[in-house]
């Protein structure tokens, strides 16, 4: 795509398109760093989990999609060393899912990755663009969502 091509681009497409720029540069330094079976609802799940867990219910509200969907994903993290189980603190027959140390080092390597390419970002734009850019997104986002983010604002499937 040409720059023309960009610029007739709605708000919709460019949010879009700036927000996939991003994670799939995200997800292909990760997977140089050898967690190549992370995907981007990974990273949604794991952002629920810091810093000290979550049961699936708590998940799958959180995320909103099904307990059972969760149950898979879990399963798959637990699999791969990213996540664990653990007993619940204060419900005996519930469990808490957790971060492993693995699943620590892919946290730990996203921030580092996101700060580089923002940093790009602010070269490409201005520290004060980035500053008004966060700024205005957030009070486009809190402002449309008082009172809903918890229960409606969930990731992009």
């Amino acid at each position: 795509m040409n720059h023309q091509v960009f610029s007739e681009l709605d708000l919709t497409s460019l949010l879009s398109l700036s927000f996939s720029t991003l994670i799939n540069e995200l997800h292909d330094r990760l997977s140089e760093l050898g967690f190549e079976d992370i995907r981007p609802t990974h990273g949604f799940m794991f952002k629920c989990l810091i810093p000290n867990g979550a049961t699936g219910i708590e998940l799958a509200e959180r995320l909103g999609i099904t307990k059972q969907a969760v149950s898979k994903m879990v399963e798959y993290l637990e699999e791969s060393g990213y996540v664990t189980r653990q007993a619940h603190p204060t419900d005996k027959r519930g469990k808490m899912i957790v971060l492993t140390e693995q699943g620590w080092s892919v946290v730990k390597a996203k921030e580092e990755i996101l700060t580089e390419i923002e940093q790009r970002w602010i070269e490409n734009i201005g520290v004060e663009r980035m500053q008004m850019l966060k700024k205005d997104l957030k009070k486009i986002v809190y402002g449309a969502n008082t009172d809903k983010l918890s229960s409606k604002v969930r990731p992009i499937w």
